[in-house]
């Protein structure tokens, strides 16, 4: 099981001092990926919109100078932010930096507050399904160094070069759980999923992983060559052994991704207590 962060509250009380020293210790500690959320003001729910959030790609650049193991992807880029050319070529850039280390997460975008707070356009819930699958063609191309015109209904691209390519196709994560158009998306066009971690048993998570597979197998897709990612929060009184028994049950489930999110800015010791749990997940893994 991968064990990964996503850094959404960036108040630390220096700065870009605090998130430094949060990826150099997910870097060395052994942490799958260091994720961003892609906002332009601050959507956790635990924070308020006026708290400190940087820029998504400016993050991510920052990032990829100051680590060199974890992977690096924003959860998620909503299709409103950025013309499909740009998002693909943030990422194609982010992977050749890093040497292949880039995720490409991407969804249709939901906080409409923050689209009208920042003059965003934000079209109905189809319209931007249609563009996310317009996105994934374009990228497909300009990942494989087609640069041949691109007539979408939404998006048409004249002749779209991306040199450098990346160093290799940064694997898609679809975020979102929807059971008609998301995860059917997922299973016909992504390498990964990203679900939520619903206290309920573990019910909503089977059921959605049901889904999935339905939705693979409709595809004529191998239902294991999409990651399932589960998003999880690290409570404040959480110890290592909590986090160890948590994992464990996600697994059972079928999660081979556990993400964590934490309530207020990573500190060095929260840090800590996910790294701790990395070799007790591997020595279950290994039977050990």
């Amino acid at each position: 099981m991968k064990l990964s962060l996503t850094v959404t509250d960036h108040s630390w009380p220096d700065g870009v001092g605090g998130l430094r020293q949060v990826a150099t210790m997910a870097d060395e500690g052994g942490l799958d990926t260091i994720w961003v959320p892609d906002h332009l003001l601050q959507a956790d729910p635990t924070s308020h919109v006026e708290a400190e959030l940087f820029e998504a790609v400016s993050m991510l650049g920052y990032l990829s100078a100051i680590t060199g193991r974890a992977r690096l992807g924003m959860l998620v880029s909503p299709i409103t932010f950025r013309p499909p050319a740009v998002q693909v070529k943030a990422i194609a850039t982010l992977d050749a930096f890093t040497g292949g280390r880039a995720w490409f997460g991407l969804g249709i975008g939901w906080e409409g507050a923050e689209a009208k707070a920042m003059g965003i356009p934000m079209g109905p819930t189809g319209e931007r399904f249609d563009q996310l699958q317009e996105l994934l063609e374009i990228a497909d191309r300009m990942f494989s160094g087609d640069s041949s015109p691109y007539q979408g209904e939404h998006f048409q691209l004249g002749g779209p070069i991306c040199s450098p390519r990346p160093a290799r196709r940064p694997p898609v994560l679809i975020g979102g759980v929807g059971e008609q158009r998301t995860l059917r998306m997922v299973a016909r066009s992504a390498d990964a999923c990203n679900l939520f971690d619903i206290p309920d048993g573990g019910k909503t998570i089977r059921h959605k992983l049901d889904v999935l597979r339905r939705h693979c197998d409709e595809a004529g897709r191998p239902y294991d060559a999409v990651e399932k990612t589960l998003s999880t929060r690290l409570e404040p009184d959480d110890t290592v052994d909590d986090l160890v028994r948590r994992f464990e049950t996600q697994a059972a489930l079928g999660i081979e991704h556990a993400i964590v999110i934490r309530t207020g800015p990573w500190t060095p010791e929260s840090v800590q207590t996910l790294i701790a749990t990395v070799p007790r997940i591997a020595a279950l893994e290994a039977g050990d």
